[in-house]
């Protein structure tokens, strides 16, 4: 088969009610073979699942198919090739020993998982730190150099505290029965899956996914077959133990890896959920109802921009989910259409790159990035470089490095910039900066990481200083649009006194997004407790309130009226 995974945390938040029982009942326990899809629908296969006394919308899984369905996620989803697990039994506890040494615990008779560092134990086995962000690898499948190099002597980590949680306190159960251990396939889902390959977990009667919302598509552009076949099942009725089930569960992945808890003052969701009164509809049997409140919930009271339900569930008779939104997302769109309304206004439509006098103008809307590495190094032998953000910064400096290039200060405008892939942020800090920090905090363990990159925007493989534009002024522009990877390079840009920034503050948003499902089939994504920081004299900074600039501009049409900008810059020094 594959092999195994799983791991839990939460440092202990209590659940009201719950009882820690010496005892446990014996469940009737049916095995029923289903049809498995990973990603795709033609990526499937048969798998046995098990349903606990009659309960048949609630799937189980033993710990034995959960470890081979996490061993092949690993190789087939990350193309982690050297992650391995071993999974040893004593009694009524299970540990699951990954290759690197690091291990997790079931203890079925107390009904916890433990983990000495759920960091290290999720960890990528080809990662340069303990939380590698970039899912770039930085070589080929011949060993040769592919875009990024990770500098070892300028990266560190401090690992996380170790995790126990008590599964009780969240009125959730394991089963150890008849020699076999079993867990909800929703709680595999949502401690393993989701923060280790950003896939969840779904059952809609017919079959199980593992995918996340991107992967189904959705009402208004189109569901992908995948979505078409999980939305096909007839909408019915959660069964009483769905509704506690999911509810409870809920709580707990939340607690564990929503990375804003501390900022929005949240000792537990389950308080916070009956202190806003969302209790009760989040346990109605009717989907319909209890997706309407976690929209409302996640929409209008997380309101971070990078929270947002996503889809639907198939048990949902309604077939739709009112379309609910914040304070904050709404002031972020009137910002957006002011700042991208006046740009069409003065400049039109406005290219990637331009010149002005001895000014380059590189401007970026998002970041995005070809997933395939070697696209540019083929690209550049056939003119063909992909037109996303890697490929326009290998355009730009060529440009810019051109014989007889007259351009003196460079511009990079991220004024409209609402973020993306950090793998393309980090390519563009490490063609500004040669040796570009990224640095990352895990809110729920608390692990620290602090990794250097270097990328090769020439293409020849090698990185050094024909790489870095090392002899230019460079200034970026940066607005209350700035957000996510937006904010994290003007961050960046800013400690490292290298960029000088010009604008308004940026708008913030610190965390990595993570799609999340609930256990009857609704998707939404959260701040993952994976925090972007900045480090400086020892200490990792938040960004999440966004970063100042150095040079205020008091008019938005400065921004863009180019010609006065530049005449602007030039009489700065």
């Amino acid at each position: 088969m594959l092999a195994i995974t799983m791991i839990c945390c939460c440092n202990t938040v209590s659940f009201a009610g719950a009882e820690n029982t010496a005892e446990k009942a014996q469940h009737k326990i049916e095995p029923k073979t289903l049809t498995i899809y990973i990603s795709a629908i033609e990526a499937h296969f048969d798998m046995d699942f098990y349903f606990m006394d009659d309960v048949t919308d609630l799937p189980w899984i033993d710990i034995g198919s959960a470890s081979g369905l996490i061993m092949g996620l690993a190789g087939l989803w990350r193309s982690d090739e050297g992650f391995d697990l071993q999974c040893t039994e004593e009694g009524e506890t299970i540990t699951l020993t990954r290759e690197n040494g690091f291990y997790m615990t079931f203890d079925f008779a107390q009904n916890t998982i433990s983990c000495i560092d759920y960091d290290m134990f999720l960890h990528d086995s080809t990662d340069s730190s303990v939380l590698d962000m970039l899912s770039m690898k930085g070589y080929n499948a011949s060993g040769e150099a592919q875009l990024f190099q990770r500098n070892q002597n300028t990266t560190f980590d401090r690992l996380g505290r170790a995790v126990e949680f008590d599964l009780s306190d969240y009125s959730i159960e394991m089963v150890f029965q008849d020699e076999r251990g079993y867990i909800p396939l929703q709680t595999l889902g949502d401690l393993i899956l989701t923060p280790a390959f950003g896939l969840n977990t779904f059952y809609n009667g017919k079959a199980v996914f593992i995918a996340n919302a991107s992967l189904f598509g959705n009402e208004t552009e189109g569901y992908t077959p995948l979505g078409e076949y999980y939305y096909s099942a007839e909408p019915c009725e959660r069964s009483e133990a769905l509704a506690e089930f999911g509810y409870n569960e809920l709580c707990l992945a939340l607690d564990c890896l929503y990375g804003l808890k501390e900022i929005h003052e949240i000792d537990s969701f389950n308080s916070l959920f009956w202190q806003l009164g969302s209790q009760r509809p989040l346990k109605d049997r009717n989907a319909s109802v209890a997706d309407n409140a976690l929209s409302f919930f996640i929409n209008c009271y997380l309101d971070d921009l990078h929270s947002g339900f996503s889809g639907r569930s198939w048990m949902n008779t309604e077939k739709t989910v009112p379309a609910y939104t914040g304070t904050m997302y709404n002031k972020y769109l009137l910002h957006l259409q002011e700042y991208s309304d006046m740009r069409s206004r003065i400049l039109g439509e406005v290219p990637f790159y331009t010149e002005v006098g001895n000014t380059a103008y590189i401007t970026f809307d998002d970041f995005d990035f070809t997933t395939d590495g070697e696209a540019y190094y083929d690209g550049l032998k056939n003119g063909t470089i992909p037109g996303d953000t890697i490929g326009e910064i290998i355009k730009a400096h060529a440009a810019i490095c051109r014989e007889g290039s007259p351009i003196e200060n460079v511009v990079i405008d991220l004024s409209n910039n609402g973020g993306g892939f950090v793998d393309a942020g980090v390519f563009l800090l490490g063609w500004v900066l040669g040796d570009a920090p990224f640095c990352v905090k895990d809110t729920f363990t608390g692990a620290l990481s602090t990794a250097t990159y270097r990328a090769d925007t020439n293409l020849d493989r090698i990185f050094d200083e024909k790489d870095v534009l090392t002899d230019k002024k460079i200034f970026c522009l940066v607005s209350p649009v700035s957000f996510s990877c937006g904010n994290l390079v003007p961050a960046v840009f800013k400690y490292s006194q290298q960029v000088t920034l010009l604008g308004r503050t940026s708008g913030g948003g610190s965390c990595t997004t993570l799609p999340m499902s609930t256990a009857w089939g609704a998707m939404f994504q959260i701040s993952s407790q994976s925090r972007m920081s900045f480090f400086k004299n020892g200490s990792f900074y938040d960004i999440d309130q966004g970063v100042d600039p150095d040079i205020y501009l008091t008019n938005i049409e400065s921004y863009y009226d180019r010609e006065k900008l530049t005449e602007y810059i030039n009489n700065l020094f």
